[in-house]
C-alpha cells in the first residue's frame, strides 16, 4: 500500500484499476440502451455523426481533465478544480459551491440511468415485469450497490476490476456478433434527405452528441479519487487516454453491430417501440436463439450494474472533499470509523440515485447534461485558463498538447449541445443555477463569509 501524508486516503489505485474504473463507467448502460434514442434523433444511420461529435468534444475534453488532475490529484475533481482556478476565499467558493450543488442533482441522475437500463434488460427475461416491479428493481439494485461500497478501498480496487473483465466479455459478444452478420446495406440504409443540413439537422445532431457524450462520459472517473491514486501526475493522463481511445473503437464497434444485424427502422423511433430497451438482446436472439440471448442479457445487466458502481465510488467523494474544506456540510466529511471512507456521502448520494432512476431515460439524460455543462464543463475550461496565466510556475506533469486549441475546441462544443437543447430544459437547468446562487447566499450570510465579510475578516 502507498500512503501519502497529505491526504488521510490511502493511495491504491494504479494505471490498471484507474483504467478499468474510467472503462467500466464509460461502458456501461450506454452503448446498449442509448442506440435507438441516438437513431431517432436524426431518423436513420447518420445519427453516428453524433457519436463523432463527442468524440471530439470528449477527447479535447479529457486533456483539460488530465492537465489539471495531473497538476492537482485530490478528492473531488472538478470541485477542486474550480475552487483552485477561481480563488480559494471568492468567487472560487461560490463556483465550488454550485458545482456541488448542481452535482446533488447530476451525479444521482447519471447513476439512476444505469438502474434504468438495468431494469429495461431486466425486462426481457422477465416479460411480466410492470411499472411496480421496475420500481421494486432499481430500489434493490441501488441498495446494493451502496452496501457493496460500504467497505475499504482496498477490496473495492479488486471489486473494480473484475466488474470490468465482465463489462469487456460483454461488449466483445456484440462485436463479434455483429462482425460475423454484418450487413452493410442494413447498416447504411440512409433515408431520403439524411444530410440536408437544415437547421432541424443541426438541432437532430445536438440531440444525437448529447447521447454520445452520456455514452462517453466517465473518461474522467479517476480525477474523483486522485486522492487514492498512485503516481497520479502519471496514472491520471494515460487512464483518461487509454480509456476514451479503447472506449471509442468500442463504442464504433457496438453501434455499427446492432445496426448492421437489425434494420433501424424496426425500433426508430424509440418511444414507439417496446423492444428498443434491450435491443441488443433482441439481436442475439435473432442471430444465436433465445437461450444464448438470455444468457447475453445477464452479461449486459452485469455491465450495467458494474457502471453504477463506478459512478457511486467516484461521485460519492465530491461532497466529501467539499465538506472537508469547508465549502460544503461537515457531516458529508466524515469518514467510517472503521473502514475509512466517506459513508455519508455515499449514502446519501445512492439514496438519491434510486429516487432518480423513477423517471425516464430520455428525461434523465437531458437533464443531466444541461446541469453539468455551465458550471462544471465550461467553468473548468476557463479555470485551466486561469491557471495557466495565474499560476505559470504550478507543477503540471501533464500539460494539454497544442494548448489552447484543445480547449477551445471542447469549449464551442458544449456550447453547441447546450444551444440545441430543448428550451424547457435549458431553463431547468439555468433555474437549479439560480437557485443555486440564493442558497450559496443565504449559507455564506448564515456562516458569516463571503461576500457578506471579506475573507480574513472577523466578526465582533
Amino acid at each position: 500500500m502507498t500512503t501519502d501524508s497529505s491526504t488521510p486516503l490511502p493511495r491504491r489505485f494504479g494505471l490498471l484499476p484507474a483504467t478499468a474504473l474510467n472503462m467500466t463507467n464509460m461502458m456501461g448502460a450506454g452503448p446498449f440502451i442509448t442506440i435507438p434514442l441516438l437513431m431517432t434523433a436524426l431518423g436513420g444511420p447518420q445519427a453516428m455523426l453524433g457519436w463523432l461529435v463527442a468524440l471530439v468534444i470528449v477527447i479535447c475534453d479529457g486533456m483539460v481533465w488530465s492537465e489539471l488532475g495531473a497538476a492537482m490529484p485530490g478528492s473531488g475533481g472538478s470541485f477542486q478544480y474550480l475552487r483552485e482556478a477561481f480563488g480559494r476565499e471568492r468567487f472560487g467558493r461560490l463556483m465550488g459551491f454550485l458545482f456541488v450543488w448542481q452535482f446533488v442533482l447530476s451525479g444521482p441522475l447519471e447513476i439512476a440511468s444505469g438502474y434504468i437500463g438495468f431494469a429495461a434488460y431486466a425486462r426481457y427475461i422477465w416479460s411480466g415485469l410492470d411499472r411496480t416491479g421496475v420500481i421494486l428493481l432499481i430500489v434493490f439494485v441501488g441498495l446494493l450497490n451502496v452496501a457493496l461500497l460500504y467497505r475499504r478501498i482496498h477490496a473495492i480496487a479488486r471489486i473494480t476490476v473484475s466488474l470490468w473483465v465482465g463489462t469487456l466479455i460483454t461488449v466483445l459478444a456484440v462485436i463479434v456478433t455483429g462482425a460475423m452478420n454484418f450487413q452493410p446495406a442494413v447498416a447504411f440504409d440512409f433515408p431520403p434527405g439524411a444530410f440536408d443540413f437544415s437547421l432541424g439537422f443541426f438541432l437532430g445532431l445536438g440531440a444525437a452528441s448529447r447521447i454520445g457524450v452520456y455514452d462517453y462520459l466517465g473518461y474522467y472517473d479517476v480525477c474523483y479519487i486522485g486522492d487514492e491514486v498512485r503516481d497520479p501526475g502519471r496514472v491520471i493522463p494515460r487512464s483518461i487516454l487509454i480509456s476514451t481511445a479503447a472506449v471509442a473503437l468500442i463504442y464504433i464497434g457496438i453501434n455499427l453491430s446492432i445496426i448492421g444485424v437489425i434494420p433501424w427502422r424496426e425500433f426508430v423511433p424509440a418511444d414507439a417501440h417496446p423492444e428498443s430497451g434491450f435491443i441488443v438482446s433482441t439481436m442475439m436472439e435473432r442471430v444465436h436463439g433465445s437461450r444464448v440471448a438470455t444468457i447475453f442479457t445477464l452479461l449486459v445487466l452485469w455491465t450495467a450494474f458494474g457502471s453504477t458502481f463506478a459512478l457511486l465510488l467516484g461521485y460519492s467523494r465530491i461532497p466529501f472533499a467539499a465538506a472537508q474544506s469547508g465549502y460544503f456540510f461537515r457531516a458529508f466529511g466524515r469518514l467510517h470509523p472503521t473502514g475509512q471512507f466517506p459513508y455519508v456521502s455515499l449514502l446519501v448520494l445512492g439514496g438519491l440515485s434510486i429516487v432518480a432512476g423513477f423517471f425516464s431515460l430520455g428525461t434523465v439524460i437531458d437533464a443531466m447534461i444541461v446541469t453539468r455543462i455551465i458550471v462544471q464543463f465550461m467553468g473548468q475550461i476557463v479555470g485551466l485558463m486561469l491557471l495557466r496565466r495565474r499560476a505559470p510556475d504550478m507543477p503540471r506533469p501533464y500539460r494539454m498538447w497544442l494548448y489552447p486549441v484543445p480547449a477551445l475546441v471542447a469549449l464551442l462544443g458544449w456550447i453547441f449541445l447546450f444551444a440545441t437543447t430543448q428550451i424547457r430544459v435549458i431553463l431547468f437547468g439555468v433555474g437549479m443555477l439560480v437557485l443555486g446562487g440564493i442558497a450559496f447566499l443565504i449559507w455564506s450570510w448564515r456562516t458569516e463569509r463571503w461576500p457578506f465579510l471579506e475573507p480574513g475578516a472577523t466578526t465582533t
